[in-house]
């Protein structure tokens, strides 16, 4: 079992300006087959964008992705980690704050992110959550249904 942040979490960040349109951070997303990009400026983190934030909060409502940046829809002042904070750390604050994924910070500077899926793989490889989150997503067009 993992001590430390920096050995469950996924390195590297995927980030959009806050500007940047929602059908960009889609696209972003799927580019990068991640359900979550960083809304950020010169390196400062102001926000957490996930698919659900885009479908929910702006498709659901009728808003045009074409126009609606993401700022406008992200979760802004996201709860963060550090790379040294004890895995039980990222446990307790994602638990408190209810919340899935916390961008990891070092020195001010995005460095990676932990999911639920991470801590689910490294608390208990064999669970049924660790299976799912270590499970390669469904291609997309995928097949006709028969």
């Amino acid at each position: 079992m993992a001590d430390f942040v920096r050995e469950v979490m996924t390195p590297g960040v995927v980030a959009v300006r806050p500007d940047a349109s929602l059908v960009e951070a889609a696209q972003l997303m799927r580019a990068q087959d991640v359900g979550d990009v960083l809304v950020a400026t010169d390196q400062q983190v102001i926000g957490v964008l996930t698919d659900r934030d885009i479908t929910v909060r702006a498709v659901a409502d009728g808003a045009n992705p074409l126009t609606v940046s993401a700022q406008a829809v992200c979760t802004p002042n996201p709860v963060m980690i550090g790379p040294d904070d004890a895995v039980s750390a990222a446990v307790e604050l994602m638990r408190d704050h209810a919340v899935r994924r916390l961008p990891v910070v070092d020195g001010g500077h995005a460095v990676g992110m932990v999911s639920l899926g991470d801590l689910a793989l490294s608390q208990d490889p064999t669970s049924a959550l660790a299976d799912i989150s270590a499970a390669v997503p469904d291609s997309w067009p995928g097949p006709t249904p028969a």
